[in-house]
């Protein structure tokens, strides 16, 4: 996909779903694409109008536990095949069963998606800070940009084939993930301490960009869970590195090479 400047480049942005501020997620998004004036934006909440995200040159998504339908699942990666870009931010790779008696379990119930994203989400550490590492500093889209720290959830997540991505960012981590039924994540039972936080995915003639910092998290998020959540968390959207980072993930997407 060429540079598209001076044309028309539709776009839909998928924002929806559990535990999270979808709203202030969803309003910042909104934003950095408003600096593309070639933007025009669909927004839905879940991917079922896969019709629309087929008919668009770009895909945003920012999702919690949003489960696509097998037609769904399909319908996009055929899409993604064909030359579609997609920029997957968070919890987009995400299914959760709370409540279990070992803790918030991640069942492995939508393989297609899983597979055309490049990974699973399966648990995360209690929000600290944790160092943000350059993997491809070499590569434009992070050319330049500093390691950082961020306060953020650190995903911890299976990937179907690693070496079919190109890491960008990474870190390294070992310990518990408290409250999560997978929560051992000890190098003797992970096999590895470091964790993609930034990769890309080619699939076919398109291709899939993965972020998974974004956490942001409202008082009335938790519901029904919590009715109040004491805490306002915005993690690594106070960091301007992870603007940066969109704002070149968008540029990607409208196949910028640099």
């Amino acid at each position: 996909m060429a540079d598209q400047t001076g044309s028309r480049i539709d776009v839909t942005l998928v924002a929806g779903g559990k535990y999270h501020d979808i709203d202030f997620a969803r309003l910042e998004l909104l934003k950095l694409l408003a600096e593309h004036e070639e933007f025009r934006v669909r927004v839905q909440p879940d991917y079922e109008d896969h019709e629309a995200i087929t008919a668009s040159s770009i895909l945003v998504s920012y999702t919690c536990d949003v489960r696509p339908s097998e037609e769904a699942q399909h319908a996009i990666r055929a899409w993604v095949e064909g030359g579609g870009r997609w920029v997957a931010l968070h919890g987009t790779n995400a299914a959760l069963q709370m409540g279990g008696p070992n803790g918030v379990e991640a069942p492995r119930c939508q393989p297609v998606w899983s597979e055309t994203l490049g990974s699973q989400f399966v648990a995360h550490p209690p929000i600290q800070p944790y160092p943000v590492q350059i993997s491809a500093p070499d590569h434009w889209l992070v050319e330049g940009i500093e390691s950082f720290d961020t306060d953020d959830e650190l995903y911890l997540q299976e990937h179907a084939d690693r070496d079919a991505l190109e890491p960008l960012l990474h870190t390294t981590w070992t310990g518990d993930a408290k409250g999560f039924a997978e929560s051992d994540w000890s190098l003797e039972t992970a096999g590895t301490d470091t964790h993609l936080i930034m990769y890309l995915r080619s699939l076919g003639d398109g291709a899939v960009l993965y972020n998974t910092l974004g956490h942001c998290r409202g008082h009335y998020d938790m519901v029904p869970v919590l009715d109040y959540y004491p805490a306002i968390e915005r993690c690594s959207w106070e960091q301007p590195a992870y603007y940066e980072i969109l704002r070149r993930s968008l540029r990607w997407a409208r196949g910028e090479t640099s």
